[in-house]
Formats: C-alpha cells, sequence, structure tokens
C-alpha cells in the first residue's frame, strides 16, 4: 500500500492521459463514425459499399494490429509526424488508430438508430423537398442519436478500456505505466493492480450510469 501512495501522482498522471486519449478518440470517432453511417443509407450504392467495406474490414481488424499500423507504420516508415516529441506524436497516432477502429462500432450504432425512425417521416421530408443531407440532418439524426444513446455509451465503455492497447506503441497510459510500477515494486503488485482496476471502475461505472440515464430520459416515443 505504501508503494502504491508513494506513486500516487505517477498514477493520476496515467489516468489522465487515459482520460485525454479516450475524449479525444471518442469526438474523432463519433464524427467519423456519423459520416460513415451516412454513407451506409445514401442512395449512392458506391458510398454505401465504400462505408461498407470500411466498417466490416475495421470490425474484423484486431486492435493492436491497427495501434501497430499507426504508431511504426505511419510514425516510422511513412514519418508521419505532429510534433517534435516523440511521446506527444506517438499519442496523436494512437488516438488516429483508436479512432479509426472506434469509428467503426459508432457507425453500426448510428444506422441501428437510423433504422428505427419510420420510413414515413424521411418520405414526408423528401416530399417537401428536403435533400438527402436536409433530411438527415433535421429530421433522421436528430431521433437516430436519441434512440442509441445506451449502445454509444457501451461503446464509450469499450474505448476507456481499449487504450490500454496504445501502451503496445510506448503511450504511457494506464497499462504501461502499471507494467512499469510491477517493475519497480515487485513486493506491491497486488495492491497496484488492485489501483489501477479501481481507477478503471471510477472512469466506467460513472459512464455507464449517465447514459444509461440518458437513454431513459431522451428516449424517443413512439
Amino acid at each position: 500500500m505504501s508503494a502504491l501512495l508513494e506513486e500516487l501522482p505517477v498514477i493520476l498522471g496515467a489516468f489522465w492521459l487515459t482520460v485525454r486519449l479516450t475524449l479525444a478518440t471518442a469526438v474523432a470517432a463519433l464524427v467519423l463514425g456519423t459520416v460513415l453511417a451516412a454513407m451506409r443509407v445514401s442512395p449512392l450504392a458506391v458510398l454505401r459499399t465504400v462505408a461498407a467495406a470500411y466498417v466490416n474490414a475495421l470490425r474484423n481488424t484486431p486492435l493492436t494490429l491497427v495501434i501497430v499500423f499507426c504508431g511504426l507504420g505511419l510514425g516510422l516508415v511513412l514519418d508521419v509526424s505532429f510534433s517534435d516529441s516523440l511521446s506527444t506524436n506517438y499519442l496523436w497516432l494512437s488516438i488516429i488508430g483508436l479512432s479509426l477502429y472506434t469509428a467503426a462500432f459508432v457507425c453500426e450504432a448510428i444506422r441501428s438508430g437510423i433504422n428505427t425512425v419510420p420510413i414515413g417521416q424521411a418520405e414526408a421530408a423528401r416530399a417537401l423537398g428536403l435533400t438527402f443531407l436536409q433530411n438527415l440532418r433535421h429530421i433522421v439524426l436528430p431521433q437516430a442519436f436519441r434512440a442509441v444513446i445506451a449502445p454509444l455509451g457501451s461503446v464509450l465503455i469499450a474505448l476507456i478500456k481499449n487504450t490500454t492497447i496504445a501502451a503496445a506503441i510506448g503511450v504511457a497510459e494506464a497499462s504501461l505505466t502499471m507494467k512499469s510500477l510491477f517493475e519497480q515494486h515487485q513486493e506491491a503488485v497486488v495492491p497496484i493492480f488492485l489501483g489501477f482496476a479501481l481507477g478503471f471502475l471510477v472512469l466506467t461505472l460513472p459512464v455507464g450510469l449517465l447514459f444509461g440515464w440518458l437513454a431513459k430520459r431522451l428516449a424517443v416515443a413512439r
């Protein structure tokens, strides 16, 4: 326990990095996932095909491979750089990898919400002269988002846990910091593990409760 208290600033710093990873990825994945969902219900067959291929490819690819590709393939081989600092560069590369992967699941969640919107509403909007994008923006997506709050909460919880994969390219988030502390304090492995497990519970449980409450509060009456 003393080792856990001694390293508390390091642990809090690691979880703060996990939170930053989660927030940046969540925003990017929500935007990309919404675009992909719009493509999947587009009247243009080529857009539907591209979006379906992307979603199926990413959903069936291990996240570790995506992160390693972004960190080593983009960062080292293709020399994609966002900063002179190596740690900052790997942080952004891991955000890219997590966003690309998570967007596939966000897309499917939103598409399921779109499918709950009565088709008559979309047809009525088209009869009034609204374009496909206007129909999505004003009629379909507002209802779709309200219908999939709970699934999006599940995706966010999965994302919080998936940030640990960023350790594969050296991002010093919670799991890599825990590994480092194991090596420094071999006599306190169990307390350190319990401390990190508690940290993830503190991050994930409120998210589940919040999204559950929002899902009931904002549910669309049919």
